[in-house]
């Protein structure tokens, strides 16, 4: 019996000991806990910056959208007057909830009473609900429907659709960016997310005198294309119906501003639409005129030409014998079609776009002077945008080009560029012989409205003001009514440009098989203010340049002059002498013929 006693009176001073600690000494302690239990927290999204084109169109914004979540355990007491779920009345009570519901979340009774329907404390009935229909929802008194917990997103919408989606981008179902310029400048449109912190109840709902604390979100920039939204829509309808009418594959418009390297529009085909295809299976996400590869063909026969004469081992009369066939290494190379001895000067080699006279005027520089001027134009390398998986394009260097390939570079097979890259190498002739880098962002905005202009683009001279204006008088002579492109002359403009047809490989077949067809030129000539370069990849027969890119070139850059407001200058073109009398051609020193060799600079 004493044993008992004193065995209760130990139990007893336990409780007691631990009631003081409970009470006293760690009162403050308990509480925290519990304090602590009760704590929630609840993210503020911060609102994504709006992506605007240079001349104010919106191209991609961001709206918000409500969260509807459920208290399924809340939603069957609707209009029965009891705290809790009764079985006899539930059924009836979700139904009558849903019947309210279903015309604000745009749904079915039928489908929604299953979601109304258990035990889920946290049911998702809607994550695409306006603040206006979020009110409505939470006017209707459910509940456990709308109460005072807020969930809020942000959504982003492109009102421009499949014009600038493949330049632009696109943002996934979490919120992060995917691709284009939303990847792009993505650090200054995502903004920092806020925080509400507060205390709930074991219902879910807050506290009312609980401890609260909001940290607000600070919103993303917005960021401002160089882009003419005009120019934009013009150049991706133009090149999707070419495209059509070709049966081609695919293709890309580069519109360029020739001074400052602006990138004006960038339009790719196949393309997709942002606001409903992102995710769906066989859609063309990238923008081809940055991540796809081509073999430029003869409009790169305009560096080849380029670095001979600013090397000085060619002038722009320089006499050239084109047989009509010319033996390299294992191969026999031809020009486009059949003809007897030609005798033309390189400036007619060039109109004439031959592929024997190129490479006869390639063979008066080394090989590593070829490669340090297609370097210098920009070839190898990425353009400078930072277009999310762009590409460089492909040069070997020299001294791994075989036998035909020292040919063939010449005029612009066995090395690979991008379209941004072509273009840019006819905005450094049209600018004086001054490669700019090309340029996408032109400035952001702050919160505060403060304008913040894009960084200039750096340059640098690749040839000489005499080199460019030279070229450039050649490449007019390419659309004048001896050259190859007549036909994208343009009436009161002055119009300089290449066409290109080169074989197309295939990485899905391993294998060329195809051609790409290329016009890349610029206007007024004799003043230039836009580049405009077109590729087409693909094209069913009759797949050459002048044939099926020329009329894009002619009717974007029509536009294009117009809607910039850029006047034609006045002038005429300069003439060209593109052909040269053979027996005075064969007295030439200068001659460049086969068998005939020159000192290589």
């Amino acid at each position: 019996m004493r044993t008992l006693l004193v065995a209760t009176m130990f139990v007893l001073s336990v409780f007691a000991a631990q009631l003081v600690r409970i009470q006293g000494l760690d009162a403050h302690a308990v509480a925290s806990e519990a304090e602590a239990k009760r704590a929630t927290a609840q993210i503020i999204p911060a609102m994504r910056g709006d992506i605007l084109s240079a001349d104010g169109t919106v191209l991609a914004s961001s709206v918000v959208r409500e969260v509807v979540v459920a208290d399924q355990t809340a939603v069957c007491t609707y209009r029965t007057g009891d705290n809790e779920c009764d079985p006899a009345t539930s059924a009836e009570a979700v139904r009558e909830a849903a019947v309210r519901l279903a015309p604000l979340l745009g749904t079915e009774v039928d489908d929604l009473v299953p979601a109304l329907t258990g035990e889920s404390r946290y049911r998702i009935l809607s994550k695409d609900v306006t603040p206006l229909t979020w009110n409505k929802i939470a006017a209707l008194g459910i509940p456990g429907i709308a109460r005072d917990r807020r969930e809020t997103r942000s959504e982003r919408t492109y009102p421009q659709g499949q014009t600038t989606a493949a330049l632009v981008g696109y943002v996934l179902d979490d919120g992060n960016a995917g691709g284009g310029l939303e990847l792009v400048a993505d650090e200054t449109l995502s903004g920092t997310p806020g925080e509400v912190r507060f205390e709930q109840g074991r219902d879910g709902t807050a506290i009312p005198a609980g401890d609260s604390s909001t940290t607000p979100a600070v919103d993303g920039r917005d960021v401002t294309l160089t882009v003419n939204s005009s120019l934009q829509w013009y150049a991706q309808n133009a090149l999707a119906q070419r495209i059509e009418e070709t049966k081609a594959q695919s293709g890309t418009v580069v519109i360029m501003n020739a001074k400052s390297g602006d990138l004006l529009s960038v339009a790719s085909y196949p393309t997709f639409d942002p606001n409903t295809d992102v995710g769906k299976a066989g859609v063309h996400l990238d923008n081809k005129a940055f991540t796809d590869v081509f073999e430029p063909g003869s409009t790169a026969k305009i560096m080849t030409i380029a670095a001979a004469l600013e090397e000085g081992s060619v002038t722009p009369s320089t006499p050239v014998v084109i047989p009509n066939r010319l033996p390299r290494y294992d191969q026999s190379f031809k020009d486009s079609h059949d003809h007897a001895t030609l005798y033309r000067t390189v400036a007619g080699t060039l109109a004439e776009s031959s592929n024997i006279g190129t490479i006869l005027v390639s063979e008066t520089l080394k090989s590593s002077t070829l490669e340090s001027y297609f370097r210098k134009f920009g070839l190898g390398e990425r353009s400078g945008v930072g277009y999310p998986g762009e590409s460089g394009g492909l040069l070997p260097a020299s001294d791994t080009w075989s036998g035909t390939q020292r040919a063939t570079v010449a005029f612009g097979q066995g090395l690979s560029v991008t379209a941004v890259q072509a273009a840019s190498v006819f905005q450094t002739i049209a600018n004086d012989g001054v490669r700019v880098t090309p340029r996408l962002v032109e400035s952001t905005t702050d919160a505060e409205g403060t304008v913040h202009d894009a960084p200039a683009s750096e340059s640098s001279r690749v040839v000489s003001h005499q080199t460019a204006s030279d070229v450039s008088k050649m490449l007019e002579g390419v659309v004048s009514p001896e050259g190859t492109a007549d036909e994208a002359q343009i009436p009161g403009y002055r119009v300089a440009g290449k066409t290109g047809t080169a074989e197309f490989y295939d990485d899905a077949k391993g294998k060329y098989s195809g051609k790409t067809a290329s016009f890349i030129g610029y206007a007024p000539a004799d003043d230039p203010e836009i580049v405009v370069a077109v590729i087409v990849q693909k094209p069913q027969y009759p797949f050459f340049g002048g044939y099926v890119a020329g009329p894009v070139f002619k009717d974007v850059t029509t536009y294009a002059l117009q809607e910039l407001g850029i006047p034609p200058t006045g002038s005429k073109a300069p003439k060209v002498t593109l052909g040269v009398d053979p027996e005075k051609a064969l007295e030439d020193r200068a001659l460049l013929r086969d068998g005939v060799d020159h000192p290589r600079r």
